[in-house]
């Protein structure tokens, strides 16, 4: 369940600040990753 609420948020993170594709691809793989480094959905 936390993967799939770190998920969503880092997808809806990454439609909002990212401008293409490359970059909202990157946006999500940074938000996925400080999501999970930081234990915020554990």
């Amino acid at each position: 369940m936390s993967k799939l609420l770190r998920g969503i948020t880092a997808g809806w993170g990454a439609k909002k600040l990212g401008g293409g594709c490359l970059s909202t691809i990157i946006i999500f793989l940074l938000l996925w990753w400080v999501l999970g480094h930081f234990g915020i959905f554990q």
